[in-house]
């Protein structure tokens, strides 16, 4: 199934920006809304829906090590802006449930683009596929490069690629493994809060992981953005986080790092040779390099 990640179709732009918030979002100006309503929605084609399992068993033949787990289904999301000068934007993010398996049998399939729904709105374009919202951090260290991994050749999704650090944020870390649980207004309002703070949380975590640098090196992260890739409609949420540590030094903490496994290098270059190596980037994360562009840009402005 790899393979179908390879595709290179010149007709498709590289990715779709589905929101961008130039002026960064804190985690206070960031909300979330679970709920089953944005979960996946089956295909009416049996035979493409079987196709799910199949895909996925073919998988795990080709790769023991795979397993399934649960994931945030991004569903959509509703935007403000600034009202009162003493009021910053807010957005709340419309999120499910799905699963790798899932995301597997339909994003990663090759047969992705006959789950999509003839519709000119994203969310009703994408309800039969799984669309688990990955996330991905901007990391500005303090000599002013940012940070690139070239992702090894064992992945499944885009080997051998320039990327961002991140992942997933995780239904596990929060007890948000199905919707069953009491939905009084109490609990749903606070199980929203756990399933934001997580959205900033697992960067965090994601960023340590993968690249190897303490956590208390880092800033805390703020929220620029939505993109999605146009091949296999892959979204993924783009934070921005400044980094203590001197390039130096990350290179030799990277050399341990808890998920070295699934780079081979990290480059830490200035922001012009970002721009050259976009192009060899999962379209994803070439728009969240234009997020992070809007960014700075706006960041002149001020």
């Amino acid at each position: 199934m790899e393979k179908a990640e390879e595709i290179d179709d010149r007709d498709l732009p590289p990715f779709k920006l589905l929101l961008a918030c130039p002026s960064g979002l804190s985690p206070s100006q960031v909300s979330v809304h679970f709920d089953e309503s944005y979960d996946r929605i089956p295909h009416p084609d049996i035979d493409l829906e079987n196709s799910i399992s199949e895909i996925w068993d073919q998988r795990v033949q080709l790769s023991t090590s795979l397993f399934n787990g649960k994931k945030f289904r991004y569903g959509g999301h509703i935007f403000h802006g600034v009202i009162e000068p003493n009021q910053g934007s807010h957005v709340c993010l419309h999120l499910g449930l799905t699963d790798y398996r899932t995301f597997v049998g339909t994003n990663l399939s090759p047969l992705w683009d006959k789950f999509l729904a003839q519709s000119q709105d994203d969310c009703q374009q994408c309800q039969h596929t799984s669309s688990p919202l990955g996330n991905a951090a901007v990391v500005e260290t303090s000599d002013k490069r940012i940070l690139v991994l070239q992702r090894s050749n064992m992945v499944g999704e885009f080997p051998g690629h320039f990327v961002f650090p991140g992942g997933h944020p995780e239904p596990e870390e929060v007890g948000t493994l199905s919707h069953q649980y009491d939905k009084d207004l109490t609990n749903s309002q606070l199980i929203n809060r756990k399933v934001s703070q997580e959205m900033f949380d697992s960067i965090v975590r994601e960023v340590v992981e993968e690249i190897g640098v303490p956590a208390s090196s880092l800033c805390n992260p703020v929220f620029i953005g939505i993109s999605r890739r146009i091949l296999n409609v892959r979204p993924a949420a783009f934070f921005f986080i400044k980094c203590s540590l001197p390039s130096k030094e990350i290179q030799q903490l990277y050399s341990s790092a808890q998920d070295g496994y699934e780079s081979t290098k990290l480059y830490t270059v200035p922001v012009n040779e970002v721009e050259s190596m976009a192009s060899k980037m999962p379209g994803c994360h070439q728009g969240g390099f234009a997020l992070y562009e809007f960014m700075v840009e706006a960041a002149k402005d001020t």
